[in-house]
């Protein structure tokens, strides 16, 4: 311990040598003015390469219509600038050398005030990267469109989406989404309900974050997504529809509005939503049982065509107040409505060592589900000066209810087909979760050039899970005391960081320490049956962050990175339930009230030469959580366990190519290597394997607007702890037409030859062999319109308003 601290002090006395003797980074700044001389806040300004016009970075405008870039390599560049109701500016060459530029003021003259005569030439790349983190912009892929936030993260970089909706980030589990700059508090079913309800046409980025800063909390071992929602800054009231309608073998719809209304002292803003969900699984287990000389026993087959269908109603409504120019107070609600319906047709066969039917269970189960989210948040935001000196505080209350009715009717059946017996499990199981949050953050920037923050957070959070399960047989029903459960759960988190950051001519560095105190306390009530139980924890640590940069040529073509940064994953708060919850007569889901924390190290090296990203990973978990399965009497018991140690090693390459102006190329590969290390209830697990993970996108411009586009993935076998999932893979592509400067259209096919097709194999299963094979609604034909609007009014008072950022993820159902 005593080396570790020490290690650490001298890796901060390293830094602040290096900020004192350093020098700083080049910068363009300028403003931006009217013709009427007024400050233009808001106004975007895109700095484009001066040979081919390629995006590289985007400012906007503050109150004073002061701009800048900062890090920006030597080169010949562009500038572009656009405001709503102006027309659009174009710079000459700009040549960046051995100083910082000052552009002359520019001046936008008017040309209307309706947004359909605004038109804006650069299109955002699909993916850009940062010192900590790399940037998504999902409208750059026209197969997006239609589709939910979900879709948007299947098709991102090196994020993969399995079957269940888990999410992991370049090969590594548990990754915590964010929405806004706040954790979602989501996970399981829940989140995966929740992303599928947010439009990707609300999207603006998604921030894909390994080794998140110091600023965002600790927790999750596979990093954080934050995704950005779009929020209009131009003044005015403006705003877009975008209407979808997409045809599987089900439809489904997706549509949404957002507006935003700035006028004098108040920015009105919103978006609300409505989908339908219609989709369907077609799910086979086998289940081959064996004897200690692995000889065949029995054989259990199970299939069930799954059928979901569910309606989403989502808003979010904010208002800004200006008391200041250097002052605004906001407030946020948030609402979602997700009521839905699931019907099984389960069909069970049991067969002897020579596959000769012994007999069949069918059964009819139901679940009719309604979740409801809302939240309040306040916020605070005080600018003291234009140099980023400035200060925020949010204050966070968020509820989460969910009923859920479950019926499973099961039927047995003799081999001749005769009916054997009946019997029926109902269970009724409401959960209610309320989160308390509040935050501060401060930055101050140096005189140097160091850029610092501090800040802290405490939030409080409570869950209350309730179960009560019915079991009839010959018209008699009694409570099942087995399942009947009574779960309550507290847990108080309390964090502080500190964080500093600093540009110099050719090296760019960032350093974090972030503590956490986490105090929990689980109660489960138990029945007439089963005892009460209790347990509570009290534990803190330390989380360092690091990430350097530095320029080999002097131009800034070539870079090379290094991050690292320690991470840790509580449980879920259902996960730590230690009764059991039926997901099918054979199928039982058990919490484990045992769970401990896992903690993550991770170190990552980076080379850039031109638009070609090569990136090295290394991490090592300890007490790695993970699902186990295990086998008891023929049932399936899915529970969460700390299984050991997990290393993952990886190699990815992410990288753009532009050869015509009518063409664009971009390729993310990834070669990743995990080993699991465990004392299993078997014996020990001991795994390893490699996959490769590919996402082409390959784009053609044409004349009179029109796009085409062709992307894919593919995922190789994966090996990871008790589970090898087979290989998948899909082809989309789509069509877009500009109709006009503010109405387009989109024509999209997803998995164009359905071969997203979900397949495995669970090991490490007591004299048993075991795997399975799932079919879902993945190929579909989408349309989407979209529409733009807004008028802008001139003359009003300048503002810069900026979204607060707070915490929301842990939330299992």
């Amino acid at each position: 311990m005593r080396l570790k601290i020490a290690a650490l002090i001298a890796t901060w006395i390293t830094i602040a040598s290096t900020f004192a003797f350093a020098q700083t980074g080049f910068k363009i700044s300028g403003q931006v003015n009217g013709s009427d001389g007024k400050s233009m806040d808001g106004a975007t300004v895109y700095l484009l390469r001066a040979a081919d016009s390629v995006l590289v970075k985007t400012a906007l405008a503050n109150q004073s219509g002061v701009y800048q870039f900062e890090n920006v390599k030597q080169g010949d560049y562009k500038l572009s600038v656009t405001m709503m109701g102006y027309q659009r500016y174009k710079s000459e060459v700009i040549k960046l050398s051995q100083k910082d530029i000052t552009i002359p003021a520019i001046i936008l003259q008017q040309s209307g005030t309706t947004l359909k005569e605004v038109t804006i030439s650069s299109q955002k790349p699909l993916v850009e990267h940062l010192i900590d983190r790399t940037i998504v912009n999902p409208d750059a892929l026209i197969s997006n469109a239609g589709g939910t936030a979900i879709d948007v993260l299947e098709k991102s970089p090196g994020v993969i989406v399995d079957e269940n909706g888990a999410i992991s980030l370049q090969g590594k589990g548990n990754v915590k989404i964010f929405i806004d700059g706040k954790p979602t508090y989501l996970s399981g079913i829940d989140l995966e309900n929740y992303l599928k309800s947010l439009p990707s046409s609300s999207i603006d980025q998604v921030e894909l974050m390994t080794n998140p800063p110091a600023k965002y909390d600790a927790a999750g071992n596979g990093g954080v997504i934050n995704i950005r929602t779009k929020r209009g800054k131009a003044k005015g009231f403006n705003g877009g529809v975008n209407l979808s309608y997409s045809q599987g073998h089900y439809a489904k719809t997706n549509d949404s509005f957002n507006f935003n209304y700035r006028d004098n002292k108040f920015n009105l803003f919103g978006n609300l939503s409505l989908s339908t969900s219609n989709n369907y699984n077609d799910l086979d287990i086998n289940r081959h049982f064996v004897d200690d000389n692995d000889q065949p026993v029995t054989n259990f087959l199970q299939n069930s065509f799954i059928r979901r269908k569910s309606q989403s109603y989502n808003s979010k409504i904010g208002l800004d107040y200006y008391a200041s120019d250097k002052t605004t107070l906001g407030i946020g609600l948030t609402g979602l409505i997700n009521p839905g319906t699931e019907r099984v047709l389960n069909s069970s066969k049991f067969m002897d060592a020579q596959n000769v039917l012994d007999s069949t269970i069918i059964a009819h189960n139901a679940q009719d589900r309604t979740f409801k989210n809302g939240g309040i948040n306040l916020n605070y935001r005080h600018e003291y000066d234009k140099k980023g000196h400035e200060l925020t505080a949010d204050v966070d209350y968020l509820t989460y209810n969910t009923n859920n009715n479950q019926t499973f009717n099961n039927y047995s059946y003799l081999p001749d087909g005769t009916l054997a017996d009946n019997d029926m499990l109902t269970g009724t199981l409401p959960a209610n979760i309320h989160i308390y949050s509040a935050k501060a953050d401060y930055t101050h920037p140096l005189n140097d050039g160091i850029k610092l923050s501090v800040g802290g957070k405490t939030s409080y959070t409570k869950t209350d899970n309730v179960a009560d399960y019915f079991y009839t047989v010959n018209d008699v029903t009694t409570p099942d005391y087995g399942k009947t459960n009574h779960f309550i759960y507290k847990e108080t988190i309390n964090a502080g960081y500190i964080n500093a950051s600093k540009d110099f001519k050719r090296v760019s560095i960032q350093a974090g320490l972030r503590f956490e105190n986490t105090v929990s306390d689980g109660n489960q009530l138990g029945n007439v049956q089963k005892p009460d139980s209790t347990f509570k924890r009290n534990y803190g640590g330390f989380f360092p962050t690091f990430y350097f940069q530095y320029k080999i040529d002097s131009a800034g073509k070539q870079t090379i990175g290094l991050n690292y940064g320690r991470r840790i994953d509580r449980p879920y708060y259902e996960d730590l339930n230690p009764f059991i919850a039926p997901l099918d007569k054979f199928t039982y889901y058990a919490g484990n009230p045992f769970l401990k924390p896992s903690y993550t190290n991770e170190i990552e090296i980076t080379h850039t030469y031109k638009n070609i990203t090569t990136s090295l990973d290394y991490s090592k978990t300890h007490d790695d959580v993970n699902e186990t399965i295990e086998i008891v009497d023929g049932i399936y018991y899915s529970r969460p366990g700390n299984i050991g140690t997990t290393i993952n090693k990886g190699i990815s390459v992410n990288a753009t190519f532009d050869p015509y102006k009518w063409f664009n190329f971009n390729m993310y590969a990834s070669l990743i290597n995990i080993h699991t290390i465990s004392d299993f209830y078997t014996g020990t697990l001991d795994t390893k394997g490699t996959f490769c993970f590919l996402k082409p996108v390959m784009q053609f411009k044409f004349k009179n607007d029109w796009t085409w586009q062709v992307d894919g993935m593919y995922q190789s076998k994966v090996t990871s702890a008790q589970f090898i999932v087979g290989q998948r893979g899909r082809v989309n592509t789509g069509l877009s037409k500009k109709l006009s400067g503010s109405t387009s259209l989109k024509l999209v096919v997803n998995d164009i030859f359905k071969t997203m097709v979900n397949s495995g194999v669970i090991n490490n299963l007591a004299n048993t062999h075991a795997d399975y094979h799932n079919v879902s609604d993945s190929r579909t034909a989408v349309v989407s319109l979209s529409y733009r609007f807004g008028k802008a009014i001139s003359d009003q008072r300048k503002h810069n308003a900026n979204g607060a950022e707070s915490e929301q993820n842990r939330v299992k159902n």
